[in-house]
């Protein structure tokens, strides 16, 4: 064989962080060390897998046919590493997951699934549907969980359970006694929304989209529980899943405004980069998943702790 794993390893890390000094660090490598193994890489093949830009390498065509070979070989090669150490091949797990998922669903099931196997080391990067899926493209991630649309060519896209949004206002609000809004009405409204990119936006866009100019958009913010507050203090009305919705409906400090003429159901799926090798660990995670919503029809019908 022409190549070896630690050449693979450093050609994947520089991919990554597309500088060998970054690459090196994280290898806890020496920057000529990594420079060396790069090299002698691209010789033993006699193809150059980067394009140097100053000090910026980026994935040349033959670097992006490498690449998803080299991280499932890498994988690969971790694991047997595991086994012959004797351990269960559950070595690591990096999962990502929209906000929505993240805070109300993913910790749950993360937290399982480390009583299962605490030798695996794992972690949770929770950001919106964009980043999400420009994280599974890249390889930084083993499986997302996202509650938008994802049409990337490289990312395979599978149903987990189906979500609905609602409109909500505080109890003093006008809307609160009668329950139900028109649509022109809500045009009238001031509106506290998730940012744009999110997969939350994504979706009220989608069932206002011939009334967006109308709207009084007031405030954009990154997270649920800041835009449940906003709306409790009386800034405006929002919008978001009725999963993050439950205990404050229960609790009587914000009220559902049910919106007939609105189509505002969704999914939340699973997504994963078509060329990842599937790990022992992303099976069981996904698994996990799937049992916990195996007997409900939409998310906030999940039986899960009382949540704040």
């Amino acid at each position: 064989m022409r190549f070896t794993l630690r050449q693979l390893e450093v050609f994947a890390a520089v991919a990554t962080q597309g500088n060998v000094s970054r690459a090196a660090q994280t290898l806890a490598l020496s920057q000529s060390a990594a420079s060396t193994s790069l090299s002698e890489l691209e010789r033993s093949i006699s193809t150059l897998l980067f394009d140097r830009v100053g000090k910026r390498l980026n994935l040349n065509s033959a670097g992006q046919q490498l690449l998803p070979q080299a991280l499932a070989l890498l994988e690969q090669a971790r694991e047997i590493e595991a086994l012959l150490n004797g351990k269960s091949g559950f070595r690591s797990l990096a999962v990502g997951a929209t906000l929505t998922v993240g805070n109300y669903l993913a910790t749950l099931l993360l937290g399982k699934f480390m009583q299962n196997h605490p030798e695996c080391r794992v972690s949770l990067h929770v950001s919106n549907t964009e980043q999400m899926v420009q994280q599974i493209a890249r390889y930084e991630l083993d499986l997302g969980l996202i509650e938008g649309d994802c049409q990337h060519p490289d990312i395979i896209v599978r149903h987990w359970v189906d979500d609905e949004l609602v409109v909500f206002c505080a109890p003093e609000h006008p809307l609160a006694k009668r329950g139900q809004a028109t649509t022109e009405e809500l045009c009238r409204e001031a509106w506290i929304l998730r940012e744009k990119g999110s997969g939350t936006r994504l979706t009220f866009d989608q069932a206002m989209r011939h009334h967006l100019s109308q709207l009084n958009i007031r405030l954009e913010l990154e997270h649920t529980e800041a835009i449940k507050r906003a709306v409790e203090s009386g800034l405006g009305i929002s919008c978001i899943s009725r999963l993050a919705l439950r205990d404050a409906f229960r609790r009587g400090s914000l009220v559902a405004v049910e919106t007939p003429q609105l189509d505002l159901l969704r999914q939340f799926q699973f997504i994963w980069n078509r060329q990842k090798n599937q790990t022992a660990a992303m099976a069981e995670f996904l698994e996990l998943c799937k049992a916990l919503t195996s007997n409900v029809a939409r998310s906030d019908q999940i039986v899960l702790p009382m949540l704040n």
